[in-house]
């Protein structure tokens, strides 16, 4: 990939972008990930404001000081990076205390770790709202436009997705390149909504290298049939998510009135 041709091309679009929506900076949600590193470093790197919120849920420590240490960097680099930390524990907390006990034990822990990242989407819109700030997606293209792994209106409740036509990979080489921490370069990715150190490879059972194999196939109309062994199970693995998540990927279906019924 060519890095700064990549870098100079996304720059331009986020300024235009910004101009065009006559906004005056971005708001990000910084979680000590790659994604959200690398789009606030290039958030930053237009000059508009950039707010970098940390909305910790019973976080582990070692994301909470990752995501810290990369704000400290940001700041020392950029006087446009200022930064807020909303501990939203209590919020979380207080709602699992209000619902009742559902019988389906796993159905309502997915529900709960969708939650948490809903919870985070409308914090991040209150401080855009007040500031008249965008909201900047932190999603790649494998899991924005492959296995659909985000939740819906979570992190996937974004202004504009400056990142999301990069495949994991590009994320890495990219924000290696503008000089994130080698902490987060060298961190297995994670979503971080389930309290624990479960990894995205560990939810999904594929790396993304490996999803991103598969993603490629599927674009080239390869079926099941043509393989065998692991790659045979990853692209099972991708072909399931792919399938079960459409309708996070596809826009909102209308149901059409025929004229002739108006």
């Amino acid at each position: 990939m060519k890095t700064t041709a990549v870098f100079e091309h996304i720059q331009n679009w986020l300024q235009d972008y910004l101009s065009n929506a006559k906004a005056k900076g971005f708001v990000v949600g910084v979680s000590g990930g790659i994604d959200s590193a690398l789009t606030s470093t290039l958030c930053a790197h237009t000059k508009a404001p950039v707010l970098c919120l940390e909305m910790p849920i019973h976080q582990g420590e070692n994301q909470v000081s990752r995501a810290s240490e990369h704000i400290d960097w940001l700041q020392s680099k950029f006087p446009n990076v200022s930064r807020i930390e909303i501990q939203l524990t209590d919020l979380y907390d207080e709602f699992i205390d209000l619902i009742p006990e559902a019988s389906d034990k796993d159905r309502q822990n997915l529900a709960l770790a969708n939650t948490r990242a809903r919870f985070r989407m409308s914090t991040l819109y209150y401080f855009a709202g007040l500031n008249n700030y965008l909201v900047a997606g932190t999603g790649n293209k494998v899991e924005d436009f492959g296995v659909g792994f985000y939740t819906k209106y979570g992190d996937g409740g974004v202004d504009l997705s400056p990142i999301a036509d990069l495949l994991k990979t590009e994320v890495y080489e990219l924000a290696a390149s503008l000089g994130v921490q080698k902490s987060i370069l060298e961190a297995p990715p994670t979503d971080g909504l389930w309290g624990d150190h479960r990894t995205d490879e560990d939810q999904i059972g594929a790396s993304y290298p490996e999803l991103e194999w598969a993603m490629q196939m599927h674009k080239e109309n390869k079926v099941i049939s043509d393989f065998e062994g692991r790659e045979r199970e990853v692209f099972e693995i991708y072909t399931r998510f792919h399938n079960a998540n459409k309708h996070k990927m596809l826009p909102i279906p209308v149901c059409e009135i025929p004229e002739e019924f108006k």
